[in-house]
């Protein structure tokens, strides 16, 4: 059935959900009044929630198109919509470039411990105008990649929607000029897509690596992990897989999806959650293996930071007073909801079938994965006040950037769409 998909696939636009639209857009507002609000009473808070979303979201919506390339890559036919819902993700990537940019005005209050000397050692490399060129330079790359992927991917599916939508007809039609019939449309796109899929999975690697550096490792400037950039862009790619299980499972029984969710592909992308969740604690475990057995300080500082100060080497203080430190709590929180559930709950093959089981455990993983961003970010600039990240500036800025993310989402998915569903719908 897979196989057959994209032959009978076609967009057909529709109209924003009224009740949703008006949530995301009511979560946007606060989010905005939060921000503008921290901004004049409280701009470290404010922007460092900013920068912490950023990364969070950034991470979700490239995971989302790497998660297509990889489908393109090795050819998968099981996939169905599941293709479709991930790369409806990436419509948030070229706001991630926008959002990189205005980042800027915010810098002094995220680079805070280098910005105005870093260490002698990185001085070379920690400069504000080197590392806006960098990671600009990439985001900027991966966001021309991600359009072209998206109109190569689509423009098999948008002929004569032109007619059936109104809010984008003219791109639509702009999209499928010079169309040649259905059969050379979707044979020249399967072309085009093998060779652009490797390049977005490269840079994604490459790239996100270096935002990992920049962005993340630089809070501390003396602390240095080459394994972290993997570690980083993992994650948010494993955030991805978690979000396409999540979203899935809601759009199940929608119009258009009936029949298309089956039990097969969701045991199928349960497997990818439940084995790349191992992975990602395998990145984990390979730092934390090395810098506990080399126990030095400009290495250990980091760990301590966030998992306490005698984190797998006393168990007796473990129970009695490390759960008090600063940010142990939070970062326990994030490990069991990034690992230790999904491992756990899916280990069988029914778990994974079941939408009422996976449904859960995939959104238990991207709520993890924001809280792990947060012990990535808050420990290396408020590293005494386990509390700081959160609070209602920092909780409304989480709400807005996720209600944006949402209308961004709803508005590709219903209108452009990324959602291409088979015409009965």
């Amino acid at each position: 059935m897979s196989a057959e998909a994209p032959a009978i696939e076609h967009a057909q636009p529709r109209e924003l959900p009224q009740p949703l639209t008006l949530l995301f857009a009511g979560l946007t507002a606060l989010g905005l009044l939060a921000f503008v609000v921290g901004v004049f009473t409280d701009p470290e808070a404010a922007w460092r929630a900013y920068h912490v979303n950023f990364l969070y979201f950034a991470g979700l919506s490239q995971g989302g198109l790497v998660i297509a390339s990889i489908f393109v890559i090795v050819g998968a036919r099981w996939p169905g919509p599941l293709r479709r819902i991930a790369e409806g993700m990436a419509a948030w990537v070229p706001v991630t470039f926008v959002l990189a940019c205005l980042q800027f005005l915010g810098r002094r209050y995220i680079y805070t411990n280098w910005i105005d000397g870093p260490p002698a050692a990185k001085a070379a490399y920690l400069t504000i105008p080197r590392l806006y060129a960098m990671d600009l330079t990439f985001l900027g790359a991966l966001t021309i990649l991600t359009v072209v992927f998206l109109r190569s991917s689509l423009r098999p599916t948008l002929h004569g929607a032109g007619q059936r939508a109104s809010a984008a007809q003219g791109m639509f039609e702009s999209w499928t000029a010079g169309w040649r019939g259905d059969e050379a449309e979707r044979a020249a796109t399967a072309d085009r897509l093998r060779v652009i899929a490797p390049i977005i999975c490269l840079l994604y690697a490459f790239g996100y690596s270096f935002l990992a550096f920049d962005q993340v490792m630089s809070l501390s400037p003396t602390w240095f992990s080459n394994l972290f950039g993997a570690y980083f862009a993992w994650g948010g790619f494993l955030t991805a897989v978690a979000a396409t299980a999540l979203i899935a499972v809601l759009l199940r029984n929608s119009p258009g999806f009936e029949g298309q969710i089956t039990k097969s592909r969701m045991h199928d992308i349960g497997k990818m959650l439940f084995a790349f969740s191992i992975f990602w604690m395998y990145l984990f475990y390979s730092q934390y293996l090395v810098i506990w057995y080399g126990n030095l300080p400009e290495e250990t500082f980091f760990l301590q930071a966030r998992l306490g100060s005698q984190f797998m080497q006393d168990t007796r203080y473990f129970v009695a007073e490390r759960l008090h430190e600063p940010y142990v709590m939070l970062t326990l929180s994030a490990w069991a909801c990034c690992w230790i559930i999904p491992f756990f709950v899916l280990l069988g093959q029914r778990p994974k079938k079941t939408p009422a089981i996976l449904g859960p455990v995939a959104a238990i993983v991207c709520l993890g994965f924001w809280l792990e961003r947060n012990t990535l970010v808050w420990p290396s600039l408020v590293p005494d006040d386990g509390s700081a990240w959160i609070g209602a500036i920092q909780l409304g800025v989480a709400a807005g950037f996720a209600g944006a993310f949402g209308l961004v989402y709803l508005y590709y998915s219903r209108v452009f769409p990324s959602l291409a569903v088979p015409s009965r719908s």
